[in-house]
């Protein structure tokens, strides 16, 4: 008994005391303790909760959690907050750990006290060891795949997916072509890069391929991709790839790699910057790989574009500081390219960014502000600056990396400041909400020498599928963005 008044005192609470009610035993038992779970796996920066039944017929006083390496002191006083015990409480406590937590596991201790200073104690283990993400594809077949009918038609079915802690299994189907894999063994247990060249009938067809990855949490993700073989097609959409690798290609939030103009039947032209001589660049019909379709310099003939990315060699820009125009048809295998410098490249920017020349009252200056735009969540009130590249005035970013996390959806424009609030009178929107490759200027203020046509008015809401942080990069003059990992 002396323990458990002396555990009352150390609540706060005295059964004793001559202004508190006096309640009398009913069964002089000690309290019960039925916690949900006696062993919680969390991690670093996340929340755990502490859920449990306790019950007691002569009256729960108080609830302790205590745990000194968490920093947890936690007294929940039972008489306190309902002015009286009660027989039933339903425990749930949450508590946020350090995002810096270093420790691997740690004991909870969970104290109940009744009125009449008996105790029960459990303890709780806590381990950082919790998966609360899925798996993610660094790289993965694009949602359409085109295959080339050649006299040996060859598939590679190639991905790379890994997890923050680990795989459980990664299943790959192609019904169609009775193709089942299942793997369960993994570089480090969390990441499988996967490489499997097959040979499909050499015949106009149709396959379905689905990827499916579980962690060891049950948390799991599927890619679908439709495949079709078939002499070349006239493909709707292609895209400039200047990094090297397939996880490269699938790193970015958007913008990677890069949509360009289909301008006709089997013709597409690329316009891209050229910040520093030497880029290798690649067209590419599927956004998400090399393969099995890859456009570059055909070693036998240099005059020529190849599909073979077995043997495709990159089309190197030489010259900095200007824009490349490549023109190409994928069906002769024809390319030109020319240069052209930034002085001639036109933007629909109304003003010289950074000048004192946004005229509040279209009165020729009374009132004159300074003319900036960048990136906004809300509106022109609240604006992150871009930065403007001293070598070419239609680039810019923002100084500073956004720091995204996982699952987030993300909502923004680009957008002129002003004290005012005024809505578009400098703005770009994109092209589609939820998957942006284009920035379509949707200002009311417009530079007279561009001759572009206005967009339509869709906030850029992408998905961010990895935590991280990201730099935005933005062209005026192309009318594309990008955010890609800061590092």
């Amino acid at each position: 008994m002396l323990m458990g008044l002396s555990a009352l005192f150390l609540f706060g609470w005295n059964a004793c005391s001559d202004d508190d009610p006096q309640w009398g035993d009913v069964d002089g038992a000690a309290p019960t303790l039925t916690l949900t779970s006696a062993h919680i796996q969390t991690e670093a920066g996340r929340t755990f909760t502490i859920e449990g039944l306790v019950t007691d017929k002569d009256g729960i006083a108080a609830i302790r959690l205590l745990c000194s390496p968490l920093q947890l002191n936690k007294t929940i006083d039972i008489i306190k907050i309902y002015e009286k015990p009660l027989e039933s409480y339903d425990l749930s406590y949450s508590f946020k750990t350090n995002a810096d937590e270093i420790g691997d596991s740690f004991t909870v201790q969970v104290t109940v006290v009744d009125v009449g200073g008996r105790e029960v104690t459990q303890d709780l283990l806590i381990t950082m060891d919790g998966d609360f993400v899925a798996p993610v594809f660094n790289a993965a077949p694009s949602d359409e795949m085109t295959v080339l009918l050649k006299e040996t038609t060859r598939l590679n079915v190639k991905f790379t997916v890994s997890d923050d802690k680990a795989l459980e299994t990664v299943t790959v189907a192609i019904p169609e072509l009775d193709y089942l894999k299942e793997i369960t063994s993994f570089t480090n247990g969390n990441r499988l890069d996967y490489s499997d060249p097959i040979v499909v009938p050499s015949e106009i067809a149709t396959y379905n391929l689905t990827i499916t990855a579980t962690d060891k949490f049950d948390h799991s993700v599927t890619r679908t991709s439709v495949i079709t073989v078939s002499e070349m097609p006239d493909f709707p959409k292609m895209w400039l790839s200047d990094v090297e690798t397939a996880e490269q290609l699938n790193s970015d939030v958007f913008g990677v790699p890069m949509l360009i103009d289909h301008i006709g039947e089997y013709e597409y032209e690329a316009r891209y910057y050229n910040a520093a001589a030497g880029t290798k660049i690649f067209f590419l019909p599927q956004r998400s790989d090399f393969s099995p379709i890859s456009f570059g310099i055909d070693p036998l003939d240099n005059s020529k574009l190849t599909d073979d990315p077995e043997v495709a060699q990159p089309i190197v820009l030489n010259e900095a500081g200007v824009y490349y125009l490549i023109r190409f048809n994928v069906q002769s295998g024809d390319y030109s390219i020319s240069t052209y410098p930034v002085s001639e490249a036109i933007d629909p920017i109304p003003h010289v960014y950074g000048s004192i020349s946004l005229d509040t009252w279209f009165d020729g200056g009374s009132w004159l502000q300074e003319f900036y735009f960048g990136y906004t969540t809300s509106g022109p009130g609240d604006i992150t600056r871009f930065v403007q590249d001293p070598q070419n005035p239609h680039r810019f970013w923002l100084e500073d990396p956004l720091v995204l996390e996982a699952g987030e959806q993300m909502n923004f424009i680009i957008h002129n400041w002003h004290s005012d609030g005024w809505w578009n009178y400098c703005t770009w929107r994109v092209d589609n909400s939820a998957d942006p490759e284009k920035f379509d200027y949707y200002g009311d203020k417009v530079n007279p020498e561009w001759t572009g046509k206005k967009g339509m008015d869709n906030w850029a809401k992408p998905v961010v599928q990895v935590s991280g942080s990201y730099r935005f990069y933005f062209d005026a003059h192309l009318g594309r963005g990008k955010m890609i990992p800061a590092n």
